[in-house]
């Protein structure tokens, strides 16, 4: 019994070492949109071209099916490995739910039976190599969180749902004694329904009380990673399956989870009250500045339309190349013009002007991925104009960034 439970462990661990990034995602109750929200969420990261998986680990009420328009839809076998469904672009989803023959049927199992599950989920799911694998959990602190919080390990962080109202944030405050009873890093607290948008004038009213979580993340001192209002666009997608994200991208719901998952994938996390110093951002911020002073100046590039911030990385007119100093300085400001366009080209030629980091508006997956690939970093839904401006606010860890805006 040990000795297969050894060899599961290993397998298990097999597949950790392909995943970089896990976030699970928990909630003090139900009724909070915490799956709403990791859907959303898995979805804003793949947009960044990040390959992403989702996990549905609440046995007993699986709606991430239901939400990905994936009902009905089942799991294959290949070489004894679950096969998830691929149901977007860099989007991989594994769920009880494309094992059952009948969503009315019940699942009537008890711990130990859900804990085996979880592992099989892991250990037997051909997910391949992924840059975030987001877990969504059923509500509490009962068997299946207490199951992935011990199952997946160090790579895990906790992102908490609470909405405004005080009898949920009774609740989260025992997710986070949980997380923190485990050593599970909390990644920050999402108020969720905080605010109604309405769908005529677009104007903003408070329905629940407001700023609830964002108080509980300063009492605990934890992130807060931000406020998402209710929305008629986001119940409409989910009852139709398309996640708001990428069918309903205009709307400030979907603009609000983008912002979250791109502070989460850069780890440039704020809390309530000023910009954390958790050990995981300090060093971080430390490796960055390090890295700075080792190679004395770091050159960025900004992609240009009339002298400002171009929303499309593929069509600017010009490119700023900025130079910063050991300290974190601008140095130097240049304006060259890019050769013609061609698919693959521009990230060799900005590589040749020793181009560490590009900065943009957007920028679709393949350019990132070709850009990865010759060691240079970039960031996407900058906001402010002013190229120099975008790189000081960058290298002083105050730059505001939106959804991708060329996300194909």
């Amino acid at each position: 019994m040990k000795e297969d439970q050894s060899a599961q462990n290993i397998a298990i661990q097999k597949k950790l070492d392909d995943i970089d990034h896990i976030i699970i995602v928990l909630s003090g109750k139900g009724g909070v949109g915490k799956s709403t929200a990791a859907v959303n969420l898995t979805l804003s990261l793949s947009l960044q071209g990040l390959r992403s998986g989702i996990l549905d680990v609440d046995i007993h009420g699986p709606s991430i099916p239901k939400l990905l328009g994936l009902t009905g839809k089942k799991m294959g076998i290949h070489n004894e490995e679950f096969l998830p469904i691929e149901c977007y672009a860099n989007v991989n989803a594994v769920s009880m739910g494309f094992l059952l023959d009948n969503d009315e049927h019940p699942v009537i199992w008890r711990g130990p039976i859900k804990a085996n599950m979880i592992r099989e989920f892991i250990q037997r799911v051909a997910w391949g190599k992924l840059d975030y694998l987001v877990v969504d959990c059923p509500p509490g602190t009962g068997d299946e969180p207490l199951s992935v919080a011990q199952i997946l390990g160090k790579k895990a962080r906790a992102v908490i749902l609470t909405t405004p109202q005080e009898v949920s944030i009774i609740d989260v405050e025992k997710c986070v004694t949980f997380c923190r009873q485990l050593k599970l890093p909390i990644a920050g607290i999402i108020e969720n329904m905080s605010g109604f948008i309405c769908p005529h004038c677009g104007k903003e009213t408070d329905i629940f009380s407001r700023g609830g979580g964002e108080a509980l993340a300063r009492k605990h001192g934890v992130p807060f990673l931000g406020k998402v209002p209710l929305d008629p666009d986001i119940v409409k997608s989910g009852d139709e399956g398309r996640p708001s994200v990428y069918f309903y991208g205009k709307s400030e719901t979907a603009k609000r989870f983008e912002t979250i998952a791109t502070v989460i994938m850069q780890g440039e996390i704020h809390t309530a009250e000023k910009p954390p110093s958790t050990p995981e951002q300090q060093e971080k911020k430390e490796e960055k500045n390090k890295k700075i002073q080792q190679e004395g100046t770091m050159k960025f590039a900004v992609p240009t339309y009339e002298g400002k911030l171009c929303a499309h990385f593929g069509h600017c007119e010009a490119f700023a190349l900025i130079d910063a100093d050991g300290e974190g300085k601008v140095v130097n400001e240049t304006y060259v013009n890019p050769p013609p366009h061609e698919p693959g080209l521009l990230p060799v030629w900005l590589s040749q002007q020793g181009v560490n980091c590009v900065i943009a508006g957007g920028m679709g997956s393949r350019a990132q991925q070709l850009f990865a690939e010759k060691g240079i970093r970039v960031i996407t839904g900058a906001i402010a104009e002013s190229p120099k401006e975008v790189v000081e606010q960058y290298l002083k860890g105050t730059l505001q960034t939106g959804a991708n805006t060329c996300d194909h």
